[in-house]
């Protein structure tokens, strides 16, 4: 046995509450290492009755294999052990080390447990966000629905932008296209800031409390809420909570005072005055005219939440994404959570870490994050081919690992977004590889979003090419893309498998497989990133037959698969 591979960590992502009755174990070991993994476990303080059960494998990646064991407790105070047996060899694993016979009676000193499942502890995910479809808007780029609260100059909606580039998009405009967001079966929109700012895309605050001139005003945003709620449609906001404009009051009165100023703590300023030259203080990147919020000042906390409190409520807006939010301290958003739960334990709080945010993720700050390491391995794979099937499904194996369950069935996968070029641009055109990583983000658990325009066959580099205007000129839309993009988006919404069940891998050269399973209904998504014909057979017992959900055709024996092809086949 290869024991310097094995891990488990109490209270993790290797050991958490699913639900306040349902404890998930993890232990990870070497790849192909052990014959069978199981696990003793029992009530603490009535050890003589513990139980027994096998632990399933998982998930496999490139050096490890990875054991699941879920358990229902009517008693959470739970110790527990692991039998580790490959050929004649058993080892128990027990917090104090591996011994050869696990003695009960000291149980107590050498056992893993859980403590104790406290109700307000467990991660619950709002009830609506395993069914959520997003799309996110570029509000200043989707439609101009208001000529007259234009900026001028005006850019050609059609012209190619630059970083300084106004189209005029605005509220009115989205409001003007919830028509067309309803036929393509989104449930869930993720907006770009809507508030104050002196830029096209509004990440430099200057007035949190007023919606941006050229967007509209306050009752036109609540006008979209509500339109957009009576079609079952969900509307969440962007927080920037990192950073705000030089130009907003607070920071010019730190520039006319220095020190003497109310609010020079509200910021990370070496010195008295801030000093455009010397950069004497923090920023966002390295950008003068996004100075830094200190988060830790109780006055700015304060003035944040109350902002927090007011849009929640007054708008009923139905969550927050937050910009830049592992450069915020874990305090704030503790209490960021605390303030929108309770006004509405609905709402969904998704973070923008673009790495391994664990630490953000354990129940007490956000549901989930935007899942830019998913964005790269689908980039890799189907755009820029420089990996094989066995090492996305590996890949993907690990990060899923990452984190609890109930975390990775919300997590915001997404192809492309206002900070990345398009998905068709690193594909370099190829419409097969777009359809193909299409199939993937609405077939895998979590929660798909598409970024405007990439379902019609918009391109671009990226910023500013990744921000054009949406293409409202049909004649010009990739009408095969879009119709398969519509297709996707209603077998999601259809399938059990696809929005609550379980997944797991398979593959063979560069045909990657994703098993599906919610109770009895099983579906396979197959996709063929080939440039040649591909066969696949799936597992039928005798008897039975399969149904392939994009094409409409019934399956009964291998089947082959054109290059660049996805198959959704459902056994029934």
């Amino acid at each position: 046995m290869n024991l310097q591979a094995l891990c488990h960590i109490p209270c993790s992502n290797y050991a958490y509450a699913y639900r306040e009755n349902e404890l998930h174990i993890r232990l990870r070991t070497a790849k192909n290492d052990m014959d069978s993994v199981g696990i003793y476990y029992g009530i603490k303080f009535i050890w003589d009755k513990k139980m027994y059960g096998k632990m399933e494998k998982t998930f496999q990646d490139e050096f490890y294999d990875y054991y699941e064991y879920h358990m229902k407790v009517e008693d959470s105070r739970i110790g527990y052990y692991f039998e580790l047996q490959k050929g004649d060899e058993i080892t128990f694993y027990t917090e104090a080390g591996f011994v050869d016979e696990f003695d009960d009676e000291m149980g107590y000193c050498y056992y893993f447990q859980y403590p104790y499942i406290n109700q307000i502890d467990v991660h619950l995910q709002p009830k609506w966000a395993k069914e959520a479809i997003f799309y996110q808007i570029f509000v200043e780029r989707f439609f101009n629905g208001d000529p007259s609260n234009s900026p001028t100059p005006l850019t050609k909606w059609e012209d190619d932008p630059t970083p300084k580039s106004f189209y005029g998009g605005d509220l009115k405009g989205i409001m003007d296209k919830l028509d067309y967001l309803e036929e393509i079966g989104i449930n869930s929109i993720y907006l770009t800031p809507i508030f104050q700012s002196p830029s096209n895309h509004k990440y430099d605050i200057i007035d949190y409390y007023e919606i941006d001139n050229y967007f509209g005003d306050k009752a036109l945003f609540k006008q979209l809420v509500q339109k957009a709620h009576e079609r079952g449609i969900k509307i969440i906001l962007d927080a920037v909570f990192n950073h705000c404009s030089n130009q907003c009051h607070q920071f010019q009165d730190v520039i006319l005072k220095g020190r003497e100023s109310d609010y020079h703590e509200w910021f990370f300023i070496e010195g008295d005055k801030p000093d455009y030259d010397q950069m004497n203080y923090q920023t966002f990147a390295t950008v003068p005219y996004m100075p830094k919020l200190n988060t830790g000042n109780q006055y700015v906390r304060e003035y944040l939440y109350d902002i927090v409190r007011y849009w929640t409520s007054e708008f009923n807006i139905d969550g927050w994404r937050l910009d830049v939010s592992d450069e915020v301290d874990h305090e704030f958003w503790r209490g960021f959570r605390k303030i929108v739960k309770a006004i509405n334990p609905e709402a969904i709080i998704i973070g923008e870490n673009w790495h391994n945010a664990n630490p953000w993720l354990m129940g007490d700050q956000f549901d989930s994050v935007m899942n830019y390491p998913v964005t790269k391995l689908v980039a890799d794979f189907f755009a820029r081919q420089e990996i094989t099937a066995k090492v996305f499904a590996e890949r993907l194996s690990t990060l899923l690992m990452r984190y609890p369950a109930q975390v990775n069935e919300v997590m915001l996968n997404l192809l492309d977004s206002h900070d990345t070029e398009r998905f068709l641009t690193t594909c370099k055109g190829d419409k097969g590889s777009l359809k193909n990583a299409m199939a993937f983000i609405f077939g895998y658990i979590g929660m798909p979003c598409t970024y405007y325009g990439t379902e019609i066959g918009m391109d671009g580099v990226y910023d500013p090419g990744c921000r054009k205007g949406f293409v409202w000129n049909q004649s010009k839309w990739d009408m095969d893309l879009f119709n398969f993009y519509k297709k996707l988006i209603k077998i999601r919404k259809e399938e059990n498998a696809l929005i609550k069940g379980t997944i797991a891998f398979s593959y063979q050269e560069n045909l990657v497989v994703m098993h599906r399973q919610y109770q009895n209904e099983i579906i396979d998504i197959v996709i063929n990133q080939c440039d040649k014909f591909q066969y696949y057979t799936p597992n039928l017992k005798e008897g039975q037959e399969a149904y392939e959900l994009l094409s409409d055709e019934s399956i009964k024996e291998t089947i082959s698969i054109k290059p660049k092809t996805a198959l959704y086949i459902k056994r029934l």
